[in-house]
């Protein structure tokens, strides 16, 4: 069975940091890029990170760059995201998903293979 959990969320100040996990079982992972997306109430899904397969590359949207990072634990099967200089606008739920490319455009949510459930973020004023 294919799983990507997701954990990490939680509440935080504005300027403060969380990193997010993504544990992944059930796939090879080496085979697969993983993506971060995200949705807050009332707005559109938006990619925000991606690490391809092999883990050489790595994208992010143009809101998290510098403030984010993704990384992969191959042993571990489990994908990171780094968040820094949270900002209000940063709350939405956040999840992981696997696919063949890492690509974060439009509708590419639907392009992804499998997907997990999401941990909600929450960055206070």
């Amino acid at each position: 069975e294919v799983q990507l959990q997701a954990s990490g969320g939680g509440l935080v100040q504005a300027g403060g940091s969380l990193t997010l996990s993504c544990a992944t079982s059930g796939f090879t992972f080496d085979d697969y890029a993983i993506a971060w997306f995200r949705q807050a109430p009332g707005k559109e899904r938006e990619g925000v990170s991606c690490i391809s397969r092999s883990g050489g590359s790595s994208d992010y949207a143009d809101s998290v760059k510098d403030r984010f990072t993704i990384s992969s634990d191959n042993a571990k099967n489990t994908v990171y995201l780094q968040m820094n200089s949270l900002k209000p606008e940063d709350t939405a739920r956040y999840e992981c998903v696997a696919g063949g490319t890492c690509t974060l455009d439009g509708e590419s949510y639907y392009d992804y293979y499998f997907w997990g459930h999401g941990t909600l973020v929450t960055v206070s004023s």
